[in-house]
């Protein structure tokens, strides 16, 4: 039986990332370690994403990182580079069960609709209140895929999954300018698809 892995990491984000790094190795162990961190980092994305959804939403927080978890773990082999390579992960996770969610629940489009609001994904005009369905925005995704789909995977990143531009930088092996130029390019982008 292996023994337990020993971290001597300085910092949280070094611990999760060795962790990761040695349950893609077949440390069950890491796993046992890495699962309350992890799932805590999880749950708040999830709860600030949620924060953003109408009030009634029938997929709450805990249920949505429930899911996501248990898709994550799944990912036996999977080699995680580090934090932000499994956050990244979460974040394509976290958006298909949303999309899965918004289909299942949208009978008509524009009735019962999931409504997201576009403040974090697109340039909008000052006090300007614009909310899309969240099917449309997936399917925006998609083509923004086809066309770019690095600027596809910083949305994806920074709005499903919450990561920093410097978190995406590392994902994407880029500058951070390059990230920012990306994320606004891609938010004018959707801006114009969604409210066309």
């Amino acid at each position: 039986m292996e023994k337990p892995l020993r971290l001597e990491a300085s910092s949280p984000d070094t611990d999760v990332s060795a962790l990761l790094r040695a349950w893609s190795d077949g440390d069950q162990y890491a796993l046992q370690a890495l699962t309350p961190i992890v799932y805590g980092e999880l749950h708040r994305l999830a709860r600030d994403y949620m924060r953003r959804e109408h009030s009634g939403h029938s997929l709450q927080a805990t249920a949505l990182v429930n899911e996501a978890y248990m898709r994550l773990a799944d990912y036996t082999r999977m080699q995680w580079q580090d934090r932000a390579h499994f956050f990244a992960v979460s974040a394509q996770a976290m958006r298909r069960i949303l999309v899965d969610h918004a289909r299942r629940h949208n009978v008509k489009r524009g009735r019962g609709v999931q409504h997201v609001s576009l403040e974090d994904v697109a340039v909008v005009a000052p006090g300007e209140d614009v909310e899309v369905d969240l099917v449309a925005l997936d399917k925006a995704l998609i083509e923004l895929t086809r066309i770019d789909p690095r600027k596809a995977q910083i949305v994806e990143m920074r709005f499903f999954g919450g990561l920093t531009v410097e978190e995406i930088g590392g994902v994407l092996k880029v500058s951070p300018g390059t990230v920012k130029r990306d994320w606004r390019a891609a938010k004018a982008w959707l801006y114009q698809e969604l409210t066309r």
